[in-house]
């Protein structure tokens, strides 16, 4: 069998798709991930996944691109050779997966699934019904198993990814915590003021070390100046991220992806968690985690991009001292390392 999976939208997202995809591999031949620019990279680290797709949909994020019939004919034409027996669409709970139904039926998939609450026509063969309050990671494993999917007998369904490479020239040798202040959605990352007191409480216990992506190194840069903390913002790719995670005794992050990031190599996390989003459907999934944070401040749920509360109480109200002993307090037990096998299969970008 040929299976396509589709997770348009974000790294975390698509890293969250992880067990369902393993589930897929399971009894598949072939799979192929379909993804957005911003999942990519993450998709191209997932066990089970042989070829990656990736194709920016117009339906997707918030500076979506034109609807172009030229570009939809060309993913159309991409998709047919792919010889696909079985299709899962993922979406997050206020999503609708029809417009990719739509595009995969004209590309002559004869079965789709998703989540839907929209009536699909003849777009879906499985319209599934997501049970309340799961988490993503939970919500994409329990799809693929209704279309008839079932993780290896010795597959724990955490995150996994595959293993990442040796960093330790990068970070050397000593043992170390990781701050992760940056965000792709702004109301979910502390302030400025925020990370530089957190930090500071942490360098008091521990080494601390600063990560961030292309996009952040002014940001984690800001924050070595007034705290002397190591800068290692923009200095890897996701891959060499993962690494610096997976040598890492805890993390600490906002609700982004390098939570999942840390999650899927088994390093517990702190979460600064924005309740944008509920805490329920992203929290770190499968590791363990001490979630900070006001979870009834007034943002929660709107899934607000900027905080439309003056301050961000919600995460400036975190004291670096709250972050220091939670952080103790996951050092202190057994670091989890993922014990889902890793097979690496062919990927092609």
């Amino acid at each position: 069998m040929r299976t396509l999976i589709v997770r348009l939208d974000s790294a975390g997202d698509v890293l969250l798709a992880g067990p369902a995809v393993r589930a897929a591999a399971a009894s598949s031949s072939h799979v192929t991930f379909l993804c957005g620019p911003q999942g990519a990279a993450a998709a191209r680290l997932l066990p089970g996944v042989d070829r990656v797709i990736v194709w920016e949909a117009p339906w997707v994020g918030l500076e979506p691109p034109p609807v172009r019939p030229a570009d939809i004919e060309t993913l159309v034409e991409a998709l047919a050779v792919e010889y696909v027996d079985k299709a899962l669409v993922l979406t997050s709970f206020h999503q609708s997966p029809l417009p990719t139904a739509l595009v995969l039926r004209l590309a002559g998939i004869g079965w789709i699934g998703a989540d839907s609450v929209d009536y699909p026509g003849s777009l879906l063969d499985l319209r599934h019904q997501r049970a309340p309050h799961r988490h993503e990671a939970d919500a994409a494993l329990d799809l693929a198993q209704a279309a008839g999917f079932a993780l290896r007998a010795d597959d724990t369904g955490g995150l996994a990814i595959l293993p990442p490479p040796d960093v330790t020239a990068l970070t050397g040798s000593t043992p170390y915590v990781v701050v992760h202040p940056g965000a792709a959605v702004p109301a979910r990352a502390p302030s400025l003021d925020t990370a530089v007191e957190l930090t500071t409480a942490l360098q008091e216990r521990h080494r601390v070390l600063l990560t961030g992506g292309p996009d952040e190194t002014a940001l984690t840069a800001a924050i070595a100046r007034r705290t002397g903390a190591e800068d290692l913002g923009g200095r890897t790719g996701l891959h060499g991220l993962a690494g610096i995670l997976a040598g890492a005794d805890a993390v600490v992050v906002g609700n982004t992806g390098p939570a999942h990031l840390a999650a899927a190599v088994g390093t517990p996390v702190v979460s600064l968690f924005a309740p944008v989003v509920p805490a329920e459907r992203w929290a770190p999934y499968g590791v363990p985690s001490v979630l900070l944070g006001d979870q009834h401040a007034l943002c929660a749920e709107t899934r607000a991009r900027t905080c439309p509360v003056p301050g961000h109480p919600c995460l400036s109200s975190i004291r670096g001292t709250d972050v220091a002993t939670a952080v103790d307090s996951l050092v202190a037990g057994v670091k989890q390392r993922p014990t889902t096998p890793l097979t690496t299969r062919e990927v092609i970008a």
